[in-house]
């Protein structure tokens, strides 16, 4: 299983073999296999960006971070917005929205936990960056099935290709 495995990702690297002719199409395959990669390391790249961004937030909402009462004006499953007033007595409708707004609907009120210094940092009480990881982690797995898939493709079209040797 392990010798299998390991033959299985050399034959997807994208790696000259020096024993065969460097044909016109096999570089194409190869610079192909390149960019599957490239795909690959962007995918896991965007996903622990997406933590780190979501873990950045909260730090600076727990720095300075006001409570107030919120109405919700319009959800949905990735961006819901809100109204609420801080304790300045100012109306703030974040243009972003709320941070985590999974299961918020329409009129609810809820309470909100917002950055005093920059009341558009806003999030839903008592929710953090921990809800951003099955997210990013459920995307990269989905975005890394179809790379491998689309390696598998271009493994078995290099493998048909005849067979020139140099020697």
């Amino acid at each position: 299983m392990k010798r299998r495995l390991r033959v299985l990702l050399n034959s997807a690297l994208p790696r000259r073999n020096p024993d065969l002719i460097d044909t016109g199409e096999r570089k194409v395959l190869r610079w192909a296999k390149t960019g599957v990669w490239i795909i690959v390391a962007v995918i896991g790249l965007q996903a622990v960006l997406l933590v780190a961004g979501a873990w950045r937030n909260d730090r600076q909402i727990e720095r300075n971070m006001g409570v107030a009462e919120a109405e919700v004006l319009s959800a949905g499953p990735r961006r819901s917005t809100v109204e609420f007033v801080g304790p300045d007595r100012v109306t703030y409708r974040p243009e972003l929205g709320v941070l985590y707004p999974s299961e918020l609907a329409t009129d609810m009120r809820i309470y909100v936990e917002f950055d005093k210094g920059n009341p558009n940092l806003v999030r839903v009480q008592n929710r953090n960056a921990s809800l951003a990881i099955i997210p990013a982690v459920s995307t990269a797995l989905v975005g890394w099935l179809v790379c491998a898939a689309a390696l598998a493709v271009l493994v078995r079209r290099e493998q048909r290709l005849p067979v020139a040797s140099l020697r």
